[in-house]
């Protein structure tokens, strides 16, 4: 599939047959903003563009600087008498990692890189914004939501706390996230949990530093730490019920100096992320971690402490919403293209806040041709989202509005 050939998707409705005809100038959008990556709460450049996309467009409303660098966009329905209103949301910033591609719209910026596909996903949003706003084919309000500082920024949470649904109180809100493992022209979803809580934890072991060739007259904290990694794998495969889900990683481990070789640090730090999906396990993982960290040191004669901090909740979907949303996938894909139990996964996204707040639904919708284009994994330096995808994602975007505010019959 090509830019150029992008009816090989084979969806339906006057909506993608619409949008097809502007592909080109989505692409060339969204590849402008994969050259130009920023980070959470620092997306100037890609707020102006939106902001200048949305205008030229013909919406009703801009309004920018919700969240810090957050846009958002109002388009009125051809009537107005069911009163409803239905939000839409993208991400709109990029990574903190060094771009391996060599196409000419790769990163300009050195270390940032647009590495998950929120350039793909503000395109596709900007898309549906052109399509409602020049059609209006439904009765009542749309609410197009450009949110920055989705990658650990909270900024979502960050978008609401200033007001957002306060100023825009959306009855339901929908957002979707590019999928490689899932074939162009698909869609996923699931009535319930489709990511997890994320938590960082910080574990620190103060013990008594000395000489390594008299370590009798130590508390050593690297072997307390390396009694602690190993243990509190103990936690997921001996308390967390089997039928629940949930990860501890210790990704990193810091103590002493490598310079240093007969040196005993005082202290080792370990770092690391904690996923679940219940709040009932994540309690429960909390205060096993603190538990079971200082049980360990203390036997050794140490002390540890442990700062756990609750950073995006889980992404659960509103059972209504999330069979809606599958609904008007099918409608658009067919029932064989649209996976309505996808598995959760043990990533975390901040649309989380919103679900919190709003009854709503989360999608992931296919980008990966197999072995081919798109096909590269999220977070990956060589990851680029497929542009062939454009139109059918606005197209769902633009459907979840004309289908939850029909427009009434003459």
């Amino acid at each position: 599939m090509t830019p150029d050939n992008p009816h090989r998707l084979r969806v339906r409705g006057r909506a993608f047959a619409h949008i097809a005809q502007f592909h080109p100038e989505l692409t060339a959008l969204r590849r402008d903003l994969h050259a130009h990556p920023e980070l959470g709460f620092e997306e100037r450049y890609t707020a102006g563009r939106v902001e200048g996309a949305l205008r030229l467009c013909g919406v009703d409303e801009v309004h920018t600087g919700i969240g810090k660098t957050g846009v958002v966009a109002v388009v009125r329905g051809k009537q107005s008498g069911s009163g409803k209103m239905t939000g839409l949301r993208a991400d709109m910033d990029a990574l903190p990692m060094t771009e391996h591609n060599d196409f000419a719209w790769k990163s300009g910026t050195s270390g940032l890189m647009h590495g998950c596909g929120h350039d793909g996903h503000t395109a596709m949003l900007v898309g549906a914004a052109r399509y409602l706003a020049e059609t209006r084919n439904f009765d009542g309000t749309a609410v197009l939501i450009f949110q920055p500082g989705e990658e650990g920024y909270a900024g979502a949470r960050a978008m609401i706390q200033d007001g957002l649904f306060d100023r825009f109180p959306v009855d339901a809100v929908y957002g979707m996230h590019n999928w490689p493992s899932m074939r162009p022209g698909t869609v996923g979803i699931n009535p319930g949990p489709m990511m997890a809580a994320s938590d960082r934890i910080t574990i620190t072991v103060t013990g008594r530093g000395g000489h390594g060739a008299h370590a009798y007259n130590t508390i050593d904290p690297v072997l307390v730490a390396a009694h602690i990694i190993t243990a509190v794998q103990s936690i997921v495969s001996r308390n967390v019920r089997p039928v629940d889900s949930a990860v501890i990683s210790l990704c990193s481990m810091r103590a002493g100096e490598p310079a240093a070789m007969s040196v005993i640090p005082d202290t080792a730090t370990l770092v690391g992320t904690v996923r679940s999906f219940s709040p009932v396990v994540q309690d429960m993982l909390e205060r096993r971690l603190t538990e079971l960290c200082g049980a360990v040191a203390i036997g050794f004669g140490a002390s540890a402490t442990v700062l756990y901090e609750r950073s995006y909740p889980a992404t659960i979907n509103s059972t209504a919403e999330a069979h809606f949303a599958a609904d008007v996938a099918t409608s658009l894909l067919g029932r064989e293209h649209v996976v309505r139990d996808l598995e959760p996964s043990m990533g975390a996204e901040d649309f989380s806040f919103m679900l919190q707040v709003k009854p709503g639904a989360y999608l992931r919708i296919g980008q990966g041709e197999e072995n081919g284009v798109g096909s590269c994994f999220l977070h990956n330096s060589r990851y680029d989202f497929n542009d062939d995808i454009l139109p059918l994602g606005s197209a769902l975007h633009a459907s979840l509005v004309e289908h939850a505010m029909p427009l009434a019959a003459a």
